[in-house]
C-alpha cells in the first residue's frame, strides 16, 4: 500500500516538472535587427557629367553590403535605380543624396555636391595649308618651290606662273588639257566645326572652262573616292576677265574628321588658283 502512494507520488512530481518545462518557459528568438550586423551597408558613389550634353551626369553607385538604394539629386527628381542619370534644369549646385540599405533595415547615407557647369568649347584649330600662296621658299623651314606640298598620284605636278598672279610672284597654273592635279592632306582641323576655305581663281577665255577646288575629310587614294569624302565643293566658271581673279569663300563643316584634304582640277581651259587659306567661322 505504502508503495503504491509512494510510487503514484513519484509519477505525479514527474509529469509536474515535465509539464513545466514545456509549457512554463519561455525562449524568447532574436528580431531582425535584434544582433549586431557584421556587414553594414556604407553608401557612396561617384558623378561624371556627360560629353553630349552638360546637364546629364550619370552616377556610379561604388556602395557596399546593400540590396535597395534611393537617390535624391537635390533637383526634385529621385530614382530607385543602381546607377542612374539625371539631367538637370539648369547650371548651378546641387545636393545629392544616396541612402542605401541592407535586407536587415540597416542604412547608411552618403552626400555630394554637384556644380552643374555648362564647359567652355576650345578655341577652333587654325589650319595650316602648306604653300597656299604657291610662292618659292614659303615652306616652314624656308624651303619649298612653291609646288611641293601639292605633289600627288592623281595626275601630272601642277605648274607655276608667273602672270596673272593675285598677290605675291607666283600662282598656280592648270594646263586646259585637266590632267594637272593638286592635291594636299594632312591639314589639322577641329572636328564638327564650321570653316570657311578662301582662295582666288581665274580662267582664260578662249574656251569654256572650269576650275574645282574640293575639300575632303580626311583623305584619299584614288580619284574614284572624291564623292564620298567630299565635304563641300565649288566648280568656278567665270570666264569675264582672264586676268581677273574671283574671290571665292566656301563654308563647309568638318563633321568628325580631324583633318582635311584640299584638291584641285580643272577642265576645258587653263586655269590659275592663288591664295589658298582656311580659318574657323567666327562665332
Amino acid at each position: 500500500m505504502k508503495t503504491t502512494k509512494l510510487l503514484t507520488a513519484v509519477l505525479t512530481l514527474i509529469g509536474t516538472i515535465v509539464l513545466t518545462s514545456s509549457c512554463d518557459f519561455d525562449y524568447d528568438l532574436p528580431e531582425e535587427g535584434s544582433i549586431p550586423d557584421e556587414t553594414p551597408p556604407s553608401a557612396n558613389f561617384s558623378a561624371a557629367q556627360s560629353d553630349t550634353d552638360f546637364l546629364l551626369y550619370n552616377f556610379a553607385n561604388l556602395s557596399s553590403s546593400a540590396t535597395t538604394y534611393e537617390w535624391d539629386f537635390g533637383d526634385g527628381n529621385t530614382s530607385a535605380e543602381i546607377d542612374p542619370s539625371n539631367t538637370y534644369p539648369d547650371e548651378g549646385t546641387y545636393t545629392v543624396n544616396l541612402t542605401a540599405s541592407d535586407a536587415l533595415g540597416a542604412t547608411s547615407t552618403f552626400t555630394m555636391d554637384v556644380t552643374v557647369v555648362e564647359p567652355e568649347v576650345p578655341e577652333a584649330i587654325v589650319p595650316v595649308v602648306l604653300e597656299g600662296d604657291f610662292e618659292d621658299n614659303s615652306l616652314p623651314d624656308g624651303s619649298g618651290d612653291g609646288r611641293d606640298s601639292w605633289r600627288n598620284d592623281f595626275g601630272g605636278v601642277i605648274q607655276i606662273t608667273s602672270s596673272p598672279v593675285q598677290s605675291g610672284d607666283q600662282a598656280s597654273k592648270y594646263p586646259s588639257d585637266g590632267d594637272r592635279v593638286a592635291y594636299q592632306e594632312g591639314i589639322a582641323v577641329t572636328p564638327n566645326t564650321d570653316y570657311i576655305i578662301t582662295y582666288y581663281y581665274t580662267l582664260k577665255t578662249n574656251n569654256p572652262g572650269s576650275v574645282t577646288l574640293t575639300v575632303l575629310g580626311g583623305g584619299i587614294t584614288d580619284l574614284s573616292e572624291v564623292e564620298s569624302k567630299k565635304l563641300v565643293d565649288l566648280v568656278g566658271m567665270d570666264q569675264a576677265d582672264a586676268d581677273t581673279y574671283t574671290k571665292v569663300d566656301l563654308s563647309f563643316n568638318t563633321g568628325a574628321n580631324a583633318t582635311v584634304a584640299i584638291l584641285i582640277t580643272n577642265e576645258g581651259e587653263e586655269a590659275r588658283v592663288d591664295n589658298i587659306s582656311m580659318a574657323p567661322v567666327p562665332e
